[in-house]
């Protein structure tokens, strides 16, 4: 089945102001979808506050962390800190969205509402891990200054359509790591904390993948190639915490995100819902762009298979090792 893509003029004649204004009646149409279906949840419901103790400090009965204080899994407790620290920039985040989006009708309302409901994330994530036990409290801390002190700014800040494009792939990508990182836990009460925070970040998923769509009839060229460079470029917004690149390994390897996730949970499913390879009536620009999406996705299908391999070797390592 293919789409033909609506022009409404030249895609080369849209500002960001002018997609922008001319969004406005489907942003509004999906806030009060998402607003439907939303659901207020509270943080501290999610938190096993009798299992806490105090730690050293003020408090002449606080007792030290150790590492063995946790049942939480090695590879719970590395995804959970680049989760929670990912979460903490969410100030930067407004900013940026706020900056390209703007603060006034349907655009503003979801920004600010956006920005709540991710707020609770950064709140429960630390509760529980403080509550838990299952990271060193001042390390945590310590990255989290580091990090924020660090700032944040978008690779997409350049382009509206850009970062609406990032934010559809990026917020699924969330959810996936979440969701993953609740299953290698090894707790339970984890596990049903994350499972809401994944919720969440799925209906945001849903917001901007129909604002992408909604992007594709209007502006089909533009659209595609934002896609395309979004896609080919993408990088999870905690790429710049300290250690990133040895927790994002280790986590590869504890498949809680890695290049077969990335390519078939999070870029697949997008791009399949809104028939992006299959969008007929392009420019020269866009479908310039749609072959080089095309070409890159089989490209990461094959590096995807690569690392599946390696894998596979690496578990059938352990296992022998452990049968020896």
């Amino acid at each position: 089945m293919t789409i033909t893509a609506a022009h409404l003029g030249s895609s080369k004649a849209w500002t960001d102001a002018q997609l922008l204004y001319a969004l406005e009646e489907v942003v509004e149409k999906e806030l009060n979808r998402h607003l439907k279906v939303a659901k207020d949840w509270m943080p501290h419901e999610y938190v096993p506050f009798s299992d806490g103790r105090n730690f050293p400090g003020v408090f002449e009965d606080g007792e030290a962390w150790a590492s063995d204080q946790s049942k939480v899994t090695d590879i719970g407790k590395i995804a959970l800190v680049v989760n929670l620290l990912t979460e903490d920039n969410l100030p930067s985040y407004h900013h940026e969205i706020a900056s390209l989006f703007g603060r006034d009708g349907a655009w503003g309302t979801w920004v600010h509402r956006w920005t709540a409901e991710e707020g609770r994330h950064g709140i429960v994530m630390r509760d529980y891990l403080l509550t838990s036990r299952a990271v060193d409290p001042d390390k945590l801390e310590q990255f989290r200054m580091a990090h924020m002190a660090e700032g944040f700014e978008s690779d997409n800040r350049h382009s509206m359509l850009h970062s609406v494009a990032y934010v559809a792939f990026q917020e699924l990508a969330t959810r996936v790591s979440h969701r993953n990182t609740g299953h290698q836990s090894g707790d339970p009460v984890c596990d049903r904390m994350l499972a809401r925070i994944a919720t969440d970040e799925n209906l945001h998923m849903v917001f901007y993948r129909n604002l992408l769509g909604a992007a594709f009839e209007l502006a089909p060229d533009l659209t595609m190639q934002a896609v395309r460079d979004v896609v080919v470029n993408f990088r999870m917004p905690g790429h710049g915490m300290p250690g990133f690149e040895r927790a994002a390994a280790q986590m590869a390897i504890g498949e809680i995100y890695n290049m077969r996730i990335h390519h078939d949970d999070v870029i697949q499913p997008v791009l399949r819902y809104l028939k992006v390879l299959d969008i007929d009536g392009l420019g020269p620009e866009g479908l310039k762009a749609q072959d080089e999406l095309g070409l890159y996705m089989g490209g990461l299908d094959d590096e995807a298979a690569k690392f599946d391999e390696k894998l596979a070797a690496r578990k059938a390592r352990m296992a022998a090792r452990a049968g020896a």
